[in-house]
């Protein structure tokens, strides 16, 4: 039978070369959600800025001139 002390540092070893392989995992899942915040932000922005009355006459006068110069 084995020791407890033989099998403590086997589970000790077991665990570094577990750890060594994740270290950076939790770092890019971490910078993968910050750009999403980010993306989702600038999405929110562009959207109210797109809607906005302002935006909707400019794109409608761009409109309406394109088309009494092309008829």
């Amino acid at each position: 039978m084995r020791t407890m002390r033989a099998r403590l540092a086997r589970a000790l070893r077991v665990l570094k070369r577990r750890w060594r392989g994740t270290r950076d995992r939790g770092a890019a899942t971490a910078e993968y959600a910050v750009v999403l915040v980010a993306a989702t932000a600038f999405g929110t922005a562009l959207f109210k800025i797109v809607t906005s009355q302002e935006v909707r006459n400019l794109l409608l006068t761009i409109l309406k001139k394109g088309l009494h110069l092309s008829s």
